[in-house]
């Protein structure tokens, strides 16, 4: 499988790792030279400095047409902006974005990106380790509504991923109807 993380931070390095380990044909994209120092020194795969919210940038990094683009830099925007550049521009097949804030994950996810909120996903290990029960709020949210050619995603009125952006997740509440989204406790940046 062909897989693009944007972010070389703890997260970004520590999964790039683990999927070139298990084979996988991995590219890593940073704006700092120095991220890439978070890599071993086994790692196999291809790790280039670039900002992965060019699109000719994520060209010449190869994420055209590629399985997965994971955006997991620290910038909720930045996130977004590759993870939408990779579906509709690049033809990449899955794409996730990380954003912290859960209101504009589950919009975001309103819109067609799939995201996944550190935010939510670390109250829930909190609240875990206190013996209290899970917020019910999603960590990982799906694509609700898929992209399409046109550019935007399907059933959002105006342009771009400004549209919609008033939509707010209530606690307990997913942005995909009828499910509850995937909590999840053991992944998180240290």
């Amino acid at each position: 499988m062909k897989i693009v993380i944007v972010g070389c931070g703890r997260v970004g390095a520590v999964l790039a790792e683990a999927l070139d380990a298990a084979g996988e044909e991995v590219t890593i994209i940073d704006v700092s030279t120095r991220a890439f120092e978070r890599l071993p020194e086994e790692f196999k795969g291809q790790a280039i400095r670039a900002d992965g919210t060019d699109e000719d940038a994520l060209r010449r990094a190869g994420a055209e047409g590629a399985d997965v683009l994971l955006a997991l830099t620290e910038g909720d925007n930045r996130n977004v902006m590759a993870a939408e550049l990779a579906v509709e521009n690049l033809g990449v097949k899955k794409a996730m974005a990380k954003v912290n804030d859960p209101v504009r994950a589950a919009a975001y996810a309103e819109l067609g990106i799939a995201t996944i909120c550190r935010t939510t996903m670390l109250l829930d290990a909190i609240q875990g380790f206190l013996g209290m029960a899970p917020t019910g709020l999603p960590s990982i949210i799906p694509a609700v509504a898929p992209h399409h050619e046109g550019g935007h995603a399907a059933g959002a009125t105006g342009t771009g991923l400004g549209a919609g952006m008033g939509t707010r997740a209530t606690p307990g509440t997913s942005a995909t109807p009828g499910t509850s989204g995937v909590a999840s406790s053991s992944v998180g940046e240290g």
